[in-house]
């Protein structure tokens, strides 16, 4: 591909690169994500409690979490092209697994062996999106490449609502299962190498790689703020779907509008966050989105019946201050790390927040509970929990951008 650059400022490989890992992330965090939405089902069809369904959803991230831990000796050892494929191949292997589950016991196994291969695929893409672009244009890119998320709200979810309506619950896995199929082979065929971290790297064996990483105190504050960004995050997810529909009064039917409205309004959001995050500063723009979501969460959290139009509008706000906190962390976070380190880096980091967000859905099962009418019990308190989370992190944050203020300063210096 030709390598001149277009009006955007990026050349027309990177506008590639950064259209196929927007694409790769949707079915990872759609996979992740469509358990949240088919809760309400699930929790009828397989007979299960609110504590066995958050075991479903923290299997994956325990799973992740682990695999992560594991590859990450390696993740700077090998072309970054063939790892991906590695872990994609066994991600869509574990997806399929969950479209013939039969019962809720082999979902489960069917969620680990998907988070052991889906959990390492972020980390890879964040190492990619390093390696290929620089600090001052990684806001941008983490906006557009975040579109995953509203993409898998404004297509992906209403039409898994819709298949798991209208045939069953294993019907989004296959469809998911059949698009990532689709651009595996696009990543195999036009996906370049990308070894140039492999000249930087030392001849230190996995495990004094992985010790090196988690000895270096820059390296653990990261992982320190990384675990509260899990926890406020993950707490809410799992029985979104089961709130809005018992709580709030909202039908199944019209589950599938409320996240496409969203994710609407997210696709058009999203990339202005990237751009304004890198204009006005990365952790001005997390201390932004941060009070924007801690202000929703506690007015979502205590709601009773309401009107669609509203819940629209405040659930359109609180995803806005969700996106504002994971564009703007994603890309300070990838500015830690040294070269050499990238790609452990960010597999630690990815397992930390995985194993996070797992703990966090385990807590979040613990502290609601659902009555015999469905409703969900105690989500103001798992609301407030949640915000304490989102003030502490602001501090920790505050550490990673004095660091890679520094960091940036004295490479300018050498430059």
């Amino acid at each position: 591909m030709p390598q001149e650059t277009v009006q955007s400022g990026f050349t027309r490989y990177q506008i590639f690169i950064i259209a196929l890992l927007a694409c790769l992330q949707f079915t990872v965090v759609l996979d992740f994500m469509v358990l949240s939405p088919l809760g309400a089902i699930l929790l009828k069809e397989l007979s299960i409690s609110t504590a066995q369904f958050g075991l479903v959803v923290s299997a994956y991230a325990f799973s992740a979490g682990a695999s992560g831990l594991l590859a990450a000796g390696f993740a700077d050892k090998f072309d970054r092209k063939k790892l991906l494929m590695f872990f994609y191949t066994g991600f869509v292997i574990g997806t399929l697994l969950c479209g013939l589950a039969p019962n809720y016991i082999s979902l489960l196994l069917a969620r680990i062996v998907t988070g052991i291969f889906g959990g390492v695929i972020g980390s890879i893409s964040f190492a990619i999106i390093t390696d290929i672009f620089p600090l001052q244009f990684r806001g941008r890119v983490m906006g557009f490449v975040q579109l995953a998320f509203a993409m898998s709200q404004v297509i992906g979810i209403p039409l898994g609502l819709y298949l798991a309506n209208e045939y069953n619950w294993h019907a989004p896995f296959l469809f998911i299962v059949a698009l990532s199929v689709i651009i595996g082979i696009i990543i195999f065929l036009y996906l370049r190498p990308i070894t140039g971290h492999l000249k930087l790297r030392t001849e230190a064996s996995p495990f004094k790689h992985v010790f090196h990483i988690f000895s270096t105190p820059q390296y653990l504050r990261a992982f320190a703020a990384t675990t509260l960004l899990a926890t406020g995050g993950f707490m809410l997810m799992p029985f979104g779907s089961a709130f809005g529909v018992h709580n709030l009064g909202i039908s199944l039917e019209q589950l599938p509008l409320l996240y496409m409205i969203t994710g609407i309004c997210m696709l058009v959001f999203s990339p202005m966050i990237g751009v304004l995050s890198d204009k006005i500063g990365k952790f001005k723009m997390f201390i932004i989105g941060s009070v924007i979501t801690a202000i929703m969460t506690v007015i979502y959290c205590n709601l009773g019946v309401t009107p669609l139009w509203i819940i629209l509008i405040l659930n359109v706000l609180l995803f806005v201050g969700i996106t504002g906190r994971m564009i703007s962390a994603s890309a300070l976070m990838t500015a830690v790390p040294e070269a050499q380190d990238r790609g452990a880096f960010m597999g630690i980091n990815s397992s930390i927040q995985q194993i996070a967000g797992g703990i966090a859905s385990l807590l979040a099962g613990l502290i609601v509970s659902e009555t015999s009418t469905g409703y969900i019990e105690n989500y103001p308190t798992l609301g407030y929990v949640v915000v304490v989370a989102l003030l502490l992190t602001i501090k920790l944050m505050y550490n990673i951008h004095r660091y890679v203020t520094a960091k940036v300063a004295r490479e300018t210096i050498v430059r």
